[in-house]
């Protein structure tokens, strides 16, 4: 399952540096001027979980295999994008191929590098961007939503599902509301509203770039951010772009000192990856063994044959059942021997639903 979230902002706030530090590559190219990156720049970044690593020790596994996450760095948006500006067109198509939204925001002053509108105020910033994407959607649903309720006086029930919902949808933009903010009351309407591919309906990180003497509490500019994410029921993290820069080629032990000196406990990427997996409302599992320890992604609520096809679609085709240890479990126990000598390693059927940290073997036949 590849789950990806794009990177966007207004130019020159951050965002191909911090896709940089996040990838630890060089491949977006950053330069202090508008659309360095035309093209995204797409990377998977391995998600940073501890747990992995204890249970690799008690397996005594040769290879350790995090899950991952994509990042997408995609251009700068400017005002008028929903109507072409700047290449908008392109920029926003990239948007809508995401599945949630990382908005970085410039919460730093700094005279060499040029802004946009000439002023540091990341909460118009946001503003600007989240107008772009609405006024997209809107055009869109204004063209969709009355052909739809044409074709449901006629009859079709999957027309009239779909005036209803993405009426709603219509409402709200024409409000000034994000499409987020609809409500869909089953799994129909919300088969619906996915498939509507609406920019407004993804979810959202705020991403404060701070400077490097704001890393570890923020400042005024990102105190603003995080009082706006609260009030949209939104994610926010603080990050200075600068100091995840300067930690890409450092060995992991002068990473740790180097935080430390910095007020910090961990990267700006798990802070980031920790929020964007909470976003998505995802969850890890894990298989162990003598050869690998790897850890595995799927949604909130997933069950056992769907996990099981995340490591190979035969394994859902024929699931016959789910052998499963909790982590704390497998942790205190000393392993899978252990657990099963305490009643603690359970047969799980199709139904089980696949709880963080579980960790599986499945038994299946094709």
């Amino acid at each position: 399952m590849g789950f990806r979230c794009g990177i966007v902002g207004l130019p020159n706030v951050g965002k191909s540096t911090l896709f940089n530090a996040l990838t630890e590559t060089q491949a977006a190219q950053a330069a202090n001027y508008p659309f360095c990156t035309i093209e995204p720049n797409v990377g998977q970044v391995g998600v940073p979980d501890s747990r992995l690593d204890e249970l690799a020790a008690i397996a005594g596994s040769q290879k350790i295999i995090p899950t991952q996450l994509g990042f997408v760095d995609i251009a700068g948006l400017v005002r008028g994008a929903s109507k072409g500006e700047g290449l908008g067109n392109q920029f926003l198509g990239n948007i809508r191929e995401v599945d949630a939204i990382v908005h970085v925001l410039r919460c730093f002053e700094n005279d060499d590098i040029q802004h946009v509108d000439n002023k540091i105020d990341p909460i118009s910033d946001a503003d600007t961007v989240e107008t772009e994407l609405m006024l997209s959607d809107l055009e869109s649903l204004e063209k969709r939503v009355p052909a739809a309720q044409k074709k449901a006086t006629g009859g079709d029930k999957e027309a009239k599902l779909m005036a209803s919902v993405l009426g709603q949808a219509l409402d709200l933009l024409r409000q000034g509301k994000p499409a987020r903010l609809t409500q869909p009351k089953d799994e129909e309407e919300v088969r619906i509203f996915r498939q509507a591919q609406l920019l407004t309906a993804k979810p959202v990180l705020y991403v404060c770039n701070v400077e490097e003497g704001a890393a570890a509490e923020g400042n005024a500019y990102s105190a603003r951010v995080f009082e706006k994410a609260k009030a949209e029921g939104a994610n926010a993290v603080i990050v200075s772009a600068a100091i995840e820069s300067e930690l890409v080629g450092m060995e992991p032990d002068e990473r740790l000192v180097f935080l430390e000196e910095m007020g910090l406990h961990e990267t700006g990427l798990a802070r980031v990856i920790r929020s964007g997996y909470d976003l998505l409302h995802l969850i890890t599992f894990f298989t162990v063994g003598p050869k690998e320890a790897r850890a595995w992604t799927v949604h909130k609520g997933a069950k056992a044959p769907e996990a099981a096809g995340e490591i190979h679609s035969d394994m859902q085709r024929g699931f016959i059942r789910g052998e499963t240890i909790a982590f704390d479990d497998y942790i205190a126990l000393g392993g899978e021997n252990g657990a099963k000598e305490a009643g603690k390693l359970r047969q799980e059927g199709k139904e089980y639903v696949v709880q963080d940290g579980d960790v599986m073997h499945f038994k299946f036949n094709v």
